[in-house]
């Protein structure tokens, strides 16, 4: 009875130490294993990384990681966690409610964009890894996922839209998003300099679509009309960003083919 008594103790010690040495050596765990993760993949591709492979290269056990990911998907949820973020980080900057609603919106989706950069081709495999068919349970949640992303862009903006309009904001950023998103994946040029020109070019256009059917926008009467009192105007501006090259545009390509190029790995 004593052994059985010490033995369970000592294994109540020796989990507890292991927990204090694996938040010692990795304060932000879930962070840790998010970074991991996309190293595996950037050594092969999205479709080989394995939680058990993040383990063991973390010196970790999958129960240390089943606190923060049930599943490997859920990684893919956190890593564009890291993008909403830096761009809710944009909007806390003191001279963005100063910018033209138009010029907020681009700088909101490039910063969103930007901070997924250094590692595009991984974006580009877990988008494909979800558009795999027959993954239902796994594209629903990526519909709400997007959802959430475009709620905060609005935020960010600060759009109060309302009722019809609201639904027709929501809708027309979506739409835009989810196309910069697609060009973005495959834009090879400098800086994703045809991705801005894309983006400007269709926020121009929702603006003029905008004005045939709201018209000018109105001052809100409960704040100064001054660029720094950070008005709450339309999903588009009435002033117009300079530089849009026609011309550069990547061309689209299909959801499949990106499936495809998550089950391959490079040799």
């Amino acid at each position: 009875m004593h052994y059985l008594c010490y033995s369970s103790c000592k294994r109540g010690v020796t989990l507890i130490l292991r927990r204090i040495q694996t938040m010692t050596d990795y304060p932000n765990l879930r962070e840790a294993i998010v970074d991991q993760a996309v190293a595996i993949a950037e050594r092969s591709c999205w479709e080989a990384v394995r939680l058990f492979d993040i383990a063991a290269e973390l010196k970790i056990t999958l129960d240390d990681i089943r606190p923060y990911f049930r599943e490997k998907e859920d990684i893919i949820d956190a890593w564009f966690d890291r993008a909403d973020g830096s761009m809710l980080k944009l909007a806390k900057q003191d001279d963005f409610l100063a910018l033209p609603p138009r010029e907020r919106l681009h700088r909101l989706v490039m910063a969103w964009l930007d901070a997924l950069a250094a590692h595009r081709t991984v974006t580009r495999q877990m988008i494909g890894s979800k558009l795999e068919p027959g993954h239902i349970h796994i594209q629903i949640p990526a519909i709400m996922r997007i959802s959430r992303t475009v709620q905060w862009m609005r935020e960010a903006a600060q759009r109060d839209g309302t009722f019809l309009r609201r639904a027709l904001e929501e809708t027309a950023l979506t739409t835009l998003y989810l196309a910069t998103f697609t060009r973005w994946m495959f834009d090879e040029s400098d800086n994703a300099q045809r991705t801005r020109a894309f983006l400007a070019q269709q926020l121009q256009l929702a603006e003029i679509l905008d004005q045939a059917v709201y018209g000018r926008a109105r001052a809100d009467s409960n704040h100064q009309p001054d660029a720094t009192s950070g008005n709450k105007t339309r999903l588009i501006a009435d002033t117009t960003t300079s530089g849009i090259n026609d011309d550069q545009s990547a061309p689209a390509t299909s959801a499949g083919n990106v499936a495809v190029e998550t089950r391959t790995q490079p040799e």
